[in-house]
């Protein structure tokens, strides 16, 4: 049987903080005070560009330790080019969201260039890079009233 992983996300009256809980972590979302927000997080679309980061170093990370490749440590640095908060104003009007991720990895150890070669090879092989590729589709759920959900365990 799959794995459920299941995400509570809760914004309250006003402001974009929005608190995100999953697995007993508690993470924050955010805009930036120039649009509106208190920066106390990153925004939905830094977090998209984080998992993809994340599963490229923890892949790559496997990919080595199973072949005994001395990997000391991997950077990756994402950017991408989107305002949040201003798709949000036009998403209702416009197709909208990030159309492309860049993506640098940097690889520390006594790699050789074979190595370094397949190390990044399977970079793009990591599981949230080949879920981006494939498409996501977003299958909406019953909308419940507030007074129907219990809040979250503390």
């Amino acid at each position: 049987m799959a794995q459920t992983n299941g995400l509570e996300i809760r914004i309250g009256e006003s402001g974009f903080r929005t608190e995100i809980h999953v697995g007993g972590h508690t993470l924050i979302a955010d805009e930036p005070v120039t649009f509106g927000g208190t920066d106390e997080g990153p925004t939905p679309y830094d977090y998209l560009a984080t998992a993809l980061g994340s599963c490229t170093a923890m892949t790559l990370r496997v990919y080595a330790d199973r072949r005994g490749w001395p990997l000391e440590g991997v950077t990756v640095r994402m950017r991408h080019g989107r305002v949040h908060e201003k798709d949000c104003e036009d998403c209702a009007t416009q197709s909208v969201g990030i159309h492309q991720l860049e993506r640098e990895v940097e690889l520390a150890g006594p790699l050789t260039d074979e190595q370094r070669e397949g190390l990044l090879r399977i970079a793009d092989r990591c599981p949230v890079a080949q879920s981006l590729a494939k498409g996501i589709r977003v299958v909406p759920a019953r909308a419940a009233d507030a007074g129907d959900v219990a809040p979250p365990a503390a």
